[in-house]
């Protein structure tokens, strides 16, 4: 009776030390800082950074992904940079630099695979998410953007160059392409809907954007908006906007207008305007509240420093509010409780109550951009 009883305390001590040593990861997530090359970890509960993560290389344009396991990032730098961030033991896990410029990147929907949109040399990099190691090698002859995961071990992305999209099944290993062109002239960004159908990029050099139906068996270009855009009028564009940071709520799509002081409404079935709502100035990202009752929209210099809400109810702005010099980036709490804020020329992160639009707490950080919480490893195209 002695021996159990010393065998079940021992067994509870282990059982506690091996508790204790347990590191939950989904309160967390990380912040770029993109003039430092460093990431912060942070932690949405405290409202608080938690460690610097330096060694990143050239941040400016950055983004990431996240494990299915929400323990490790896959961040994307400007200068090609892979980086694989270990968000529990706090440190950089593996890095490699695959290309000379790059602008963003995807996971696959089993965490097997990350992959890299290149603008230097061009093409899509395919990498194995545990060793980094090359898996495949996509030459495209042109600047690729709008890369994303879609359902099945693919990853659609676009040429910047030529107008085609790309759809990349990984399925059985090796890269087997299928090229859709006509997409429209000079597409510039492009995003997935959450259930991986529907695939919609912007145009630079043309009114409209143009969409792709991914559950079709062979998807078409399908025009969206073709009398509205920058052609139309020529407007300067002072920063373009990030179309993955476009809102779907419930219904509808809410899309920054390239070059004007507007949001457009969308109707996400039959991709006909609904309707439009002015804002302060252009639009850069128009963002949904995870409920989908508001979009909070940012905006390019120089009306950088505000924030706008729009109700998407009445398609009315209901808030306005100024939150420091250069506001860069938003990230919801994952059921939308909070926004987190960059402020980047203020060097902080504020955070904003989404009901009462009270602030709640604010800290330090170096030039901060990207704000994403690991919620994202459940989501397609995120």
């Amino acid at each position: 009776m002695r021996l159990l009883n010393t065998v079940c305390a021992l067994a509870l001590a282990l059982g506690t030390a091996v508790s204790a040593e347990t590191i939950a990861t989904g309160d967390l997530g990380l912040i770029i800082e993109r003039a430092t090359g460093s990431v912060l970890l942070v932690d949405q509960s405290e409202r608080a950074s938690l460690e610097r993560i330096e060694g990143l290389g050239d941040l400016s344009h950055a983004s990431l992904v996240y494990s299915s396991d929400e323990r490790f990032a896959y961040v994307f730098g400007r200068d090609g940079g892979l980086t694989k961030v270990d968000i529990v033991e706090r440190k950089i896990a593996n890095r490699v630099v695959q290309a000379g410029n790059s602008i963003g990147g995807a996971i696959s929907d089993d965490g097997k695979l990350v992959a890299v949109s290149n603008y230097e040399p061009g093409g899509v990099r395919i990498f194995d998410a545990d060793t980094l190691a090359l898996v495949a090698d996509i030459p495209t002859d042109s600047k690729t953007i709008g890369l994303v995961d879609a359902p099945g071990s693919k990853f659609v992305f676009t040429m910047w160059d030529t107008g085609e999209t790309w759809i990349a099944d990984m399925s059985s290993g090796t890269a087997d392409i299928t090229k859709i062109p006509d997409m429209g002239d000079r597409p510039y960004d492009a995003l997935v809907t959450a259930n991986g159908r529907t695939y919609i990029t912007g145009l630079f050099g043309e009114d409209g954007l143009t969409a792709l139906d991914l559950w079709a068996e062979k998807p078409e270009p399908i025009r969206v908006l073709p009398n509205y855009g920058r052609g139309q009028e020529e407007m300067p564009v002072y920063k373009m906007p990030h179309l993955e940071g476009w809102a779907h709520t419930g219904g509808e799509f809410v899309l920054p207008a390239v070059g004007h002081h507007e949001v457009l409404w969308i109707d996400s079935d039959t991709l006909q305007e609904t309707g439009r709502t002015k804002t302060y100035g252009q639009p850069v990202f128009a963002m949904a509240r995870p409920d989908g009752r508001q979009v909070w929209v940012n905006f390019a210099h120089p009306h950088n420093d505000t924030i706008q809400v729009i109700d998407t109810v009445t398609k009315q702005v209901v808030h306005e509010f100024k939150p420091g010099p250069a506001v860069l980036h938003m990230e919801f709490t994952p059921r939308g409780h909070e926004v987190w804020l960059s402020v980047r020329d203020a060097g902080k992160v504020a955070i904003y109550d989404t009901q009462s639009f009270e602030k709640m707490g604010e800290f330090e950080a170096d030039s901060p951009s990207g704000i994403f919480f690991t919620a994202r490893a459940h989501r397609t195209g995120l």
